[in-house]
């Protein structure tokens, strides 16, 4: 049986094809009863219009590529969620492409997105969080970029000006720390993160101002970057317990590490935070379900991937946006914080 196409029901509604166009795209007022003949022909054949015969006359396919590098992280899918509502509303849907942190699978998927002619690119985590991004790996994305509107999310690439999107992870070091102040801390330990990533360095640096800020010292031997694992917290918190001296709190940089040195510490005896407080970083689902629920700084995960859609169609409209906008972290109080013993 031959598929219906705009033709036909062009011929049908006997009305020009640009007129059924119209109707299907709602781009242009059309007479009210032209309008209710051509629907009414359209759902008598059912019709679903040819997405890439549209995409050939609007250039534009209606679909965004989205790179993200571990969706078993639950920090992505909630970025990613907060991408697909505003999506939504302009009727946009999204190729996911999820690289396991691998850079030669970010370039496959950047090419991809090019021959699917993606009308954008939201590019989240992989290379554009390496403190020292190798230069090929720089270019291939600035030229992606050239071509194709856009939007790194929570990362950056040296001496480039590619529009970002962030949550302001210093700021929100800032705050975790000033908490745990403001309940009588003042020996704090930092753990995770890895070296290499600008995620730890910004929160090492920040975590190190704000110390001195506080008029507090800095024990070296406390700060254990590792990986951003469960497993990661469980190991450097292990190590913290077994020096002679430790802290009495202890900033994470992510919920993931915190869980793990949660655990670590109440199976070597501990309670939290009687003995110690914990503070995490990302506010991911199961941190208020976790026992005790995590004291953490949300990013707005959410909200942070509205943004960066929102911020996309702008320039995919080829409107002026600002090369940086950047969101508010908050400090989200449970029970893994309290007043030092």
């Amino acid at each position: 049986m031959r598929q219906v196409t705009i033709y036909d029901i062009a011929k049908e509604a006997n009305v020009s094809v640009s007129t059924v166009s119209r109707v299907l795209n709602d781009t242009a007022p059309v007479k009210r009863s032209t309008r209710a003949k051509i629907e009414e022909v359209i759902q008598k054949h059912n019709f679903q219009p040819n997405a890439m015969a549209r995409s050939l006359l609007t250039n534009e396919t209606g679909i965004i590529g989205v790179i993200v590098p571990d969706l078993t992280n639950p920090f992505f899918p909630e970025v990613f969620a907060g991408a697909e509502e505003e999506a939504q509303q302009s009727g946009h849907t999204f190729l996911l492409s999820n690289t396991i942190g691998d850079y030669a699978k970010e370039s496959q998927y950047l090419s991809i997105l090019r021959e699917k002619r993606v009308d954008g690119i939201i590019f989240l985590g992989g290379r554009i969080n390496l403190k020292h991004c190798e230069e090929h790996l720089v270019q291939e994305l600035v030229q992606c970029a050239s071509v194709i509107p856009t939007v790194l999310v929570n990362g950056a690439l040296r001496k480039t000006d590619l529009v970002r999107v962030v949550t302001d992870e210093s700021a929100g070091t800032a705050l975790a720390v000033r908490h745990l102040t403001l309940l009588g801390h003042r020996e704090i330990g930092f753990i995770g993160g890895e070296s290499h990533m600008t995620t730890t360095s910004i929160k090492l640096r920040a975590f190190r101002k704000t110390m001195k800020d506080e008029g507090l010292d800095v024990r070296e031997e406390w700060l254990l970057p590792d990986s951003f694992s469960i497993d990661s917290g469980k190991r450097q918190m292990l190590k913290l317990l077994a020096m002679e001296e430790r802290p009495t709190a202890v900033f994470c940089v992510n919920d993931y590490t915190a869980i793990g040195a949660i655990k670590a510490a109440t199976e070597a005896g501990l309670s939290i935070p009687d003995d110690m407080s914990i503070v995490g970083f990302d506010d991911i689902p199961l941190a208020h379900h976790f026992i005790p629920e995590l004291t953490t700084v949300s990013q707005q995960a959410h909200e942070l991937g509205r943004t960066a859609v929102k911020v996309l169609k702008a320039m995919m409209n080829n409107e002026k946006v600002k090369k940086l906008t950047s969101l508010e972290p908050q400090l989200i109080i449970r029970q893994s914080s309290g007043l030092r013993s």
